[in-house]
């Protein structure tokens, strides 16, 4: 019985060692959500965007938890991740618009944030809240600026990027996550605390 147990133990040892690291262990909350902070500036396209379309800023929500997602709507996300990505052609704002940081629902062309936008309206009129959808500013490897979508669930927080079809942890990107729309407030913007410090993935 003893001998058993001791052969037991040193199996469990043995597929500890030879399993990476998180490969099946959720990662910690402090870790699979972001820790937001104050409340921060708002990027200058989503303020214009606002001023256009003031209605879609002036959405307000009280905290509440993040949803648990079944099968059937991560296909959804998924699902809208990809087609939105191979719906519109991507050009930068100066290219599609002759100006920087012009942030709009894409006809046909999309620069980062435009993507994005489209992403969040989809998944909202799919059922998704508001406040469970925020577009993101981070920073690429290169230094570059880039915006994303985060979905906030149960299970942490997950990106939705043109850059990538695949709709990942955001702790399994490549950036420095800057500052997000806040949940309560969709024409508020605030800091993210735990975005700065993120080992940097792989690089494209």
């Amino acid at each position: 019985m003893m001998k058993a147990l001791l052969v037991r133990r040193f199996a469990v040892i043995l597929l500890c060692a030879l399993v990476p690291a998180g490969a099946a262990m959720p990662a910690p909350r402090s870790i699979a959500s972001m820790v937001t902070g104050d409340v921060t500036s708002q990027p200058i396209g989503h303020f214009e965007f606002c001023q256009r379309l003031p209605a879609e800023c002036s959405l307000k929500s009280r905290s509440a938890p993040a949803p648990k997602l079944n099968e059937d709507s991560w296909q959804t996300v998924r699902r809208i991740n990809l087609e939105v990505n191979e719906r519109y052609i991507a050009k930068t704002d100066m290219d599609a618009y002759g100006r920087e940081e012009f942030w709009t629902y894409p006809t046909i062309f999309a620069d980062c944030e435009d993507f994005a936008l489209q992403k969040r309206k989809e998944l909202a009129e799919a059922g998704f809240s508001y406040s469970d959808l925020m577009m993101t500013v981070v920073r690429k490897p290169d230094g570059e600026g880039h915006a994303v979508l985060t979905l906030r669930t149960a299970d942490g927080d997950f990106i939705l990027d043109n850059l990538d079809n695949d709709v990942l942890p955001w702790t399994a990107t490549h950036y420095t996550f800057l500052k997000r729309q806040a949940s309560f407030n969709a024409g508020r913007w605030v800091t993210i605390e735990n975005g700065r410090d993120l080992l940097v993935g792989a690089l494209r």
